[in-house]
């Protein structure tokens, strides 16, 4: 059975993430050094000691949770874990397909930092406060979410933006036809219909703009192949071509996280066992949700860190 390293997205941050890994281990204090030099900003001190408000800024919290999960990943490396010979596969969760990268490779740090706060000023910038919303869609199938967005896009731009799996969708766009398709959801028996606490209608079509301005940043970046393959978001199969990758970067940010597509294709290729990199237990829930047989562990602390250490090496 082979195993796979998974990374979390926006929404697994919490204050003084990544603290803990800092004190105890010199490798992950460089790491977050590292990324706060590549910002020219000090991110890590906005981690630690908050404003809380401050960190959950799209633009923060996308290179902040991407340094606790390379943070998790030297550290590991520095106790004899070679990412090549034990991980068949790296996967991320929008943001997180970022801090995939990072750990296999394709980018180096300072740049993967750069990017996420280049996507996330972008996404931000992108469409008018108030234009844009998202909403959880609870208990219904994915062809009924489906449908219920094309029916609600009489009234705007609205789409599946995440498919978590266990039931869980996300969904994206416009503001009224989004309010539209939760109330359409919500009369087709869905459990919960809630719209969402979010600064922006991510991965929705009205994401285009900051699409564009990763298609740019992308191309200037240096890149290589990935040491073990990357389950790309947006394909739920996986990509080792690093030019490729990018063109996919790219439309991930206007595409769907297929994120129980991603599970379902290492449970039918006996990758049974996930290493949820990086802060919170948000993807280890997921999976265990989407396949009983796929089981996960979280990697964000010195315990886990020597635990992991015990499994792997």
């Amino acid at each position: 059975m082979a195993i796979a390293f998974t990374f979390p997205g926006q929404g697994s941050q919490a204050l003084g993430m990544g603290k803990d890994l800092a004190d105890a281990f010199p490798e992950a204090a460089a790491v977050f050094a590292e990324v706060d030099d590549a910002l020219g900003d000090k991110l890590s001190d906005i981690m630690w000691n908050g404003p809380e408000e401050t960190l959950t800024l799209t633009a923060n919290a996308q290179p902040a949770l991407m340094a606790v999960s390379i943070a998790a990943i030297r550290v590991l490396e520095a106790k004899g874990l070679n990412l090549k010979s034990k991980v068949a596969y790296v996967a991320g969760h929008s943001l997180g397909e970022y801090s995939a990268l990072c750990a296999a490779g394709t980018f180096s740090l300072a740049d993967t930092a750069r990017l996420l706060r280049i996507r996330g000023n972008a996404m931000q910038a992108a469409v008018p406060v108030g234009k844009g919303a998202m909403a959880a869609i609870i208990g219904l199938e994915h062809g009924d979410v489906d449908a219920i967005c094309a029916a609600a896009s009489a009234l705007g731009s609205c789409q599946i933006a995440n498919d978590n799996g266990g039931g869980q969708l996300v969904i994206s766009g416009e503001k009224a036809a989004v309010e539209k398709a939760a109330m359409l959801a919500t009369e087709k028996g869905a459990k919960r219909a809630i719209l969402l606490p979010v600064s922006a209608p991510f991965h929705s079509a009205l994401m285009a703009p900051a699409a564009d301005a990763m298609r740019e940043a992308l191309a200037t970046v240096a890149k290589s192949n990935p040491a073990v393959p990357l389950l790309a978001n947006v394909r739920a199969a996986p990509v080792t071509d690093a030019q490729v990758i990018a063109s996919l970067l790219v439309e991930q940010v206007t595409g769907q996280v297929r994120w129980r597509e991603t599970v379902e294709w290492f449970a039918a290729n006996d990758v049974k066992t996930l290493y949820e990199i990086g802060s919170g237990k948000v993807l280890t829930g997921l999976a265990r949700r989407i396949d009983k047989t796929v089981t996960g562990s979280a990697v964000n602390s010195p315990a886990d860190i020597d635990a992991a250490i015990a499994a792997l090496v």
